[in-house]
Order: structure tokens, then C-alpha cells, then sequence
């Protein structure tokens, strides 16, 4: 198992003269083994892309919503239906990116801000419509 650490800061001007503002996120990641160098690349470009989109989120005062494919968390709440299962998610982003798909390009092929939103059955469906041409 591979480890990956991504971390992203930014200092922007505060209100008063001499001073600033600090945004930093960080996480580490474990990737499986047999990655080649493409899916590497991907999931540490992916992994980057996620860290800095949530500090720019909160740098802008927006809720970010991104999460790597392995991270088992509950936080995230479908809107109707079930939650799906951080295994489903996985598998879902697994097959996608065998398929040259992005976790944003699912997300917004199911018209949710985020694949860790997707719920179970939209999650199915779209496994068993790309199982079909794998």
C-alpha cells in the first residue's frame, strides 16, 4: 500500500494593514498497489485538485464537498435515498477511471455536487451501465 500526503496553503490580506489571513488543508491518502504510472499520476493529481479546491472554498466562503475515493466517512448525506457505500463509491470511481472519467465528470453525469453525494442506486446504476463496456 502507497501513501500520499497532499497539502495546499494560501495567505491572502486580512482587513488590517501588516496582516494576513492562513488557509491550509492537508491529507494523506493510501493508494493500492499495482497502480501504474498513469493511475498514479491521476490519483495524486485528483488527491492535489481536491485539497485545493477545498481551501479556495473556504478562502470564498463556499462548503467544499470533495473527499478521495477511499476515505470512509459518513458525513456526506444524498438528498434522496440511501447513502451509497465508500466500497460502491470506490468501485464506481475504479470503473470510471478505467473508462478516461474524472470523480467531477460522474458527479455532475448524476447532477450531484460530489460523488461521495451519490446514493446507492444511482451508484448501481451507473456500475452495472459501465460493467456493460468495460
Amino acid at each position: 500500500m502507497l501513501k500520499l500526503n497532499a497539502s495546499y496553503s494560501k495567505k491572502v490580506p486580512a482587513e488590517g494593514e501588516y496582516s494576513s489571513q492562513s488557509y491550509h488543508a492537508s491529507i494523506e491518502v493510501e493508494l493500492p498497489d499495482g497502480l501504474n504510472q498513469e493511475q498514479l499520476q491521476n490519483r495524486i493529481h485528483e488527491t492535489f485538485a481536491m485539497v485545493r479546491e477545498s481551501v479556495e472554498a473556504e478562502l470564498h466562503g463556499r462548503t467544499a464537498k470533495a473527499e478521495p475515493a477511499n476515505q470512509n466517512t459518513s458525513n456526506h448525506q444524498p438528498q434522496n435515498g440511501t447513502p451509497a457505500s465508500p466500497k460502491q463509491i470506490k468501485y464506481l470511481l475504479d470503473l470510471g477511471r478505467n473508462l478516461g472519467w474524472t470523480p467531477q465528470q460522474i458527479a455532475a453525469k448524476c447532477n450531484v455536487a460530489d460523488v461521495h453525494n451519490l446514493t446507492r442506486r444511482q451508484c448501481s446504476d451507473l456500475i452495472n451501465e459501465w460493467k456493460a463496456v468495460a
